[in-house]
């Protein structure tokens, strides 16, 4: 593939800019800089440099960012900061979009992808991928609460309760709640139906893919095979 149309297609701007990127003197490979925008290289390891930003190749951005509160899962935020800001420049221009959403005050795993069979796969309500929380409620949790939600609480506008499939304390406020739909608000709803209150809400998994004790909060990073193979085994 030519320089300028790998520089596009990873989103370092439209082919002019990225062909001034080129002619400029501000692209290099294997630590050579480049200024020819027709310059072919193979794309399979390929990793190069843009301004001294190392960057590799990949046909598709797989992400996962852990997502802190006072930010919006959209391009277009209405009062808060995007979450898109959190990240690079390209990841944002090619395309990468949210893999389902965690509202404002949600923090934790969050998947971006700018592969849409890929976004599709895992915000489909019949693929029914599990996604497990950690709430934190305002009043102590009994095993009432627990028993309703893993039975099934009748939320407004819905004709039929929805069940958890995990519910069970981690402490005395403290709530792990497993649900295989992404209904809007669903996890609130529930807590609130169960006769609780949901203070804080954090999502530590999505499928067998667990949010990393390393990431930090407003930190991502790319999606390894493994964790990508987690994902599809899910």
């Amino acid at each position: 593939m030519d320089l300028e149309s790998i520089l596009f297609t990873q989103g370092f701007g439209s082919r002019r800019q990225c062909r001034a990127l080129i002619v400029d003197g501000r692209v290099a490979v294997a630590g050579a800089t480049c200024v020819d925008p027709a310059s072919a290289f193979a794309i399979d390891t390929l990793t190069f440099e843009v301004d001294g930003l190392a960057w590799r190749y990949r046909e598709h951005a797989y992400l996962m960012l852990n997502k802190p509160a006072g930010y919006e899962c959209s391009r277009e935020p209405q009062h808060h900061l995007s979450v898109f800001s959190l990240l690079p420049a390209p990841l944002a221009a090619r395309g990468v979009q949210c893999v389902g959403r965690l509202d404002e005050d949600t923090t934790g795993l969050l998947l971006l992808s700018d592969d849409g069979r890929f976004v599709h796969a895992y915000t489909s309500p019949k693929r029914k991928v599990p996604k497990t929380y950690l709430a934190t409620t305002r009043h102590p949790l009994d095993d009432v609460q627990l028993a309703a939600l893993r039975d099934g609480v009748l939320l407004h506008g819905e004709t039929k309760p929805i069940a958890a499939a995990v519910a069970l304390a981690r402490g005395e406020r403290l709530l792990e709640l497993t649900i295989n739909e992404g209904k809007y608000h669903q996890v609130k709803r529930m807590i609130a139906a169960a006769g609780n209150r949901c203070e804080a809400l954090h999502r530590e998994r999505v499928g067998a893919l667990a949010l990393p004790a390393s990431l930090a909060p407003g930190q991502w990073q790319w999606l390894d095979e493994d964790q990508l193979q987690a994902l599809r085994g899910s």
